[in-house]
């Protein structure tokens, strides 16, 4: 998938999935989820010019998923 800084593209990226070419799934296998994985797939978001995704870890005792919206969205970034 190609990347974008503005409307200059600047490389490419692979995503864990790309739903119907608009909903980002991103995928962790870590013991709890941080900021910096947020922030990973609001960066991802903004990249690829999408408006929701998904970040969803697997590692911790029980499934862990939240919803990303594109920072510029007025909706809150992540709904637990």
């Amino acid at each position: 998938m190609k990347i974008f800084y503005g409307e200059e593209e600047i490389g490419t990226q692979r995503v864990d999935f790309l739903v119907e070419d608009s909903v980002l799934i991103e995928l962790k296998a870590l013991v709890g989820l941080e900021d910096v994985h947020l922030a990973q797939g609001l960066n991802y978001l903004v990249a690829y010019k999408l408006e929701k995704g998904l970040l969803i870890n697997f590692g911790s005792k029980s499934i862990e998923v939240k919803r990303l919206h594109h920072p510029k969205n007025k909706m809150p970034n992540t709904i637990k």
